[in-house]
């Protein structure tokens, strides 16, 4: 997979991006990460990107001329037939694992960084083929979105994680992770749960998936929702009610 950032501050993704599993990534082949500069895509003096908007108001608005410049030199560069254009923007759709998966079979990013009041509206229209945001809330810029999306499509990469490390995680299931302990089995009069202990591998699976029905009850009932549950799971869930009312 080829992701290029397209941003006004490089900078800014240049420790992310070099460390921990991202950096393994790059560094085993999986992915190449190119951080655009924007500016690079101006053509007067002082590298302007930014104006102020038709109309007034407040703020300044990412021109359309080099943001288009860019997309349209990467597209090129690449020669990929899959490229998908992604605006990081508080006014896109919230980004999910199950987006993540998609986006990870994609062999071409291009995520564009808002920042300031935004894009001018001819960006989003004719350049971008979707627009994403990671929660109800506002950044300075789209650079730490930029940063989440590629942490989270890179991991699932096909390859670069065993399949078994991706399978029991929150959300993969539509489903909470179960609760995880390691050593010692007492610490400050907290003791591990005792079927962890036992060797049973088929009593510590059934634990396992009644920790994760009852945790995603408790902190994210509409995952339920959305969820693949066998009669067993159903029953249980049930039981949970009850208790609960």
């Amino acid at each position: 997979m080829q992701i290029d950032v397209v941003t006004i501050f490089p900078g800014i993704l240049e420790g992310p991006f070099k460390e921990s599993m991202i950096k393994r990534a790059v560094d085993q082949g999986f992915v190449e990460i190119n951080l655009v500069d924007l500016r690079d895509y101006t053509h007067d003096h002082h590298r302007q990107v930014d104006d102020y908007p038709y109309g007034g108001g407040y703020g300044m608005v990412l021109k359309p001329e080099p943001l288009f410049e860019a997309v349209e030199d990467l597209k090129t560069r690449s020669g990929s037939k899959d490229t998908w254009v992604i605006l990081l923007t508080p006014q896109g759709d919230r980004f999910e694992q199950r987006r993540a998966r998609e986006l990870a079979e994609k062999s071409h990013l291009i995520l564009i960084c808002g920042r300031y009041e935004g894009v001018d509206e001819r960006v989003r229209r004719s350049l971008v083929d979707e627009e994403i945001s990671i929660g109800d809330f506002v950044l300075t810029g789209g650079e730490l979105a930029a940063a989440v999306l590629v942490d989270s499509v890179i991991r699932l990469l096909p390859g670069f994680l065993a399949e078994q490390a991706l399978a029991d995680e929150s959300f993969t299931e539509s489903l909470l992770e179960y609760p995880h302990y390691t050593r010692p089995s007492v610490y400050r009069e907290m003791e591990v749960p005792s079927v962890l202990l036992s060797g049973n591998h088929g009593e510590i699976s059934r634990w396992r998936r009644k920790q994760s029905l009852k945790r995603t009850l408790e902190r994210r009932p509409d995952l339920l929702e959305k969820a693949d549950l066998a009669p067993e799971d159903e029953e249980y869930l049930q039981e949970l009610k009850k208790q609960q009312s």
